[in-house]
Formats: C-alpha cells, structure tokens, sequence
C-alpha cells in the first residue's frame, strides 16, 4: 500500500524537474539576443537599468508567476500600442515598435528570454 503513493510522488517530482528543465533551456538566448539587436529592442530595454522603456528584470517581475505572462508580453511586441516613456510620469509617449517576426516559436523565445531575467 505505501509502494503506490511514493510512485505518484516519484512521478510527480520527475514531472516538475522536466518542466523547470525544460522551460529554462527552451529559450535560445543568442537568437533573442539577435532578433532584439535587429529590431533595435535594446534602445529601448535593457537587462537590468530603465532606459526609455522597462528594463527587462522589471517586465519579469510584472509577469512573473502568471500564466497569461508570454502572452501579454508577446502583445507588447506586436501591437503598436501607446506606451508611456521613462522616467514614469514624464507625459511622453510613443507608439510602441512592432517586432519584425511573425514566427510564433521567435515570439515566445523573445518574451521567454524577457522574461527569464
């Protein structure tokens, strides 16, 4: 009778390891790096230091733990929606760039790849 329980925690500590695994080493670093430096993301964005947009620590923090997280920040990418300029309250604001990929897999490396900071 305890044989079975241990199985089910054995196969459910298996099944996260895989998925942790998994999600960190499907973010292919150097090709989000590149599409970002192409698409001139890094003007705008960096790893840790507020430029004119969010630093992307900040956007991992915002949707960090939620479930809907790529998504919004796929959204971001390829909507050209207003966005308010930094510093906060400034009262600029510009249209945001459209990322120039369409490919669903480079969507979600990118936002992966914001999001994994």
């Amino acid at each position: 009778m305890i044989k079975k329980p241990f199985t089910l925690l054995a196969a459910a500590i298996a099944l996260v390891l895989v998925a942790a695994t998994s999600a960190n080493a499907a973010v292919d670093v150097e090709a989000a790096k590149a599409l970002a430096k192409a698409d001139d993301c890094l003007k705008c964005h960096a790893a840790e230091k507020e430029k004119k947009g969010p630093s992307m620590k900040e956007i991992a923090d915002k949707y960090r733990g939620k479930p809907e997280g790529q998504e919004k920040a796929i959204k971001n990418m390829t909507e050209a929606m207003e966005v308010e300029l930094r510093p906060k309250g400034s009262g600029k604001k510009e249209k945001h760039k459209v990322i120039s990929t369409k490919k669903p897999e480079e969507l979600k490396n990118m936002a992966d790849w914001y999001l994994s900071h």
